[in-house]
């Protein structure tokens, strides 16, 4: 599978955006698809996942309630909707992909999301 982020950009506190991960390959079986983001000086943190087959989503409690990722099954691509931006989202975000429970193998460039105050 190959994976393809796209979206990022600069906004200030309190805007939008919205993060594009377009899938190529088998998306069958347990197919999950995650965004993740490392800043600067901090570990790679989970934000938010689903599955494929049937949607159910998940999310880190920092941004639960502004995040909300998505998909397009007949575009094969993974939407992640950033509102109420704030300084500290502020990451290279990147999606990956598993095809069972535990280990992301599969893994996309990044984008860059930068918030300002």
């Amino acid at each position: 599978v190959q994976l393809q982020a796209s979206g990022g950009g600069k906004v200030q506190a309190g805007g939008s955006l919205r993060l594009s991960c377009a899938v190529s390959g088998r998306t069958s079986g347990s197919f999950n698809i995650g965004w993740f983001r490392l800043a600067p000086g901090k570990e790679r943190e989970f934000v938010a996942g689903i599955t494929w087959r049937d949607g159910s989503t998940d999310y880190a409690d920092s941004i639960r309630g502004r995040f909300t990722i998505s998909r397009d099954n007949y575009k094969n691509t993974v939407f992640l909707q950033m509102n109420t931006l704030k300084p500290e989202d502020t990451a290279v975000y990147h999606c990956a992909a598993r095809y069972n429970v535990g280990t992301f193998n599969y893994w996309g460039q990044g984008t860059l999301v930068t918030v300002s105050s």
